[in-house]
């Protein structure tokens, strides 16, 4: 090598090493990495069961996000609402525990799954997952083709037949309402997650710890913990959804 082609070389390697420790710095120096966020919720069913007929998450969570009450269970919109053991965990009962959860519901809502399929089948991108793992609706792109309700395999979605205002008995002006011909669901209150509060079923339940949410992804959270430490179960775990709304049972 000539003493020309050996100072290029050399030179270029300076300025790669230079440019590698220019990026360090900025590296070191900028804001650090947001943690990974997964929303996830679990039921404690033994104290979610304690209070016989208790709807408290029910009406809360309906009240603050407009959920109309109709009468015509054809029309019926509902976000949190309950169902007998043997439909909320269907192939996964036996004889005995039919009997111990005998004319017990169970609290079910939007699993906000991880691998939702009502999100693969919207045409319009009116449902949509966000990075945390909340399964979201746009109610002015909702073009009420209903594909994603008979993608669901859990129920979990609503369809305004008629119009819901009209079925108010009083309105919070801080959720909006929404029209006929849109689907709706739970959203685990997103508005009030951004606000730093937990959802609304959670923090109405009078039962201590019967209803927990938090990161999933963060291991020393109540839910990570919980999830870790309890037997739980989830609905339709088959399916390959991921539902990330845990049981614990027993």
């Amino acid at each position: 090598m000539t003493r020309k082609g050996f100072l290029g070389v050399t030179g270029i390697s300076a300025a790669v090493l230079a440019a590698r420790k220019l990026r360090s710095v900025f590296a070191a120096s900028g804001p650090a990495a947001s943690p990974p966020v997964r929303w996830a919720m679990v039921i404690d069913t033994q104290k979610c069961l304690k209070k016989a007929g208790c709807i408290d998450c029910i009406a809360a969570c309906h009240k603050v996000h407009n959920v109309p009450e109709i009468k015509d269970r054809a029309h019926e919109i509902k976000w949190v609402w309950k169902e007998p053991f043997k439909q909320a965990f269907p192939a996964q009962e036996t004889a005995y525990t039919e009997e111990a959860y005998k004319g017990k519901p169970f609290p079910v809502l939007c699993n906000h799954c991880d691998n939702p399929p009502c999100v693969r089948v919207c045409p319009t991108k009116a449902t949509w997952k966000r990075e945390d793992g909340l399964v979201m609706m746009d109610w002015h792109r909702c073009i009420g083709c209903r594909y994603c309700m008979a993608a669901c395999p859990y129920g979990s979605r609503s369809f305004n037949w008629v119009d819901p205002r009209p079925h108010l008995r009083r309105i919070d002006i801080e959720f909006p309402t929404r029209t006929k011909g849109v689907v709706e669901k739970c959203t685990f209150c997103a508005e009030r997650l951004a606000r730093g509060q937990a959802p609304a079923c959670v923090q109405a339940c009078k039962e201590q710890k019967a209803l927990v949410f938090g990161n999933l992804a963060d291991p020393d959270s109540d839910v990570s913990r919980l999830v870790r430490s309890r037997f739980t179960l989830r609905r339709k775990p088959g399916l390959g959804t991921n539902p990330e709304v845990y049981y614990i049972i027993g």
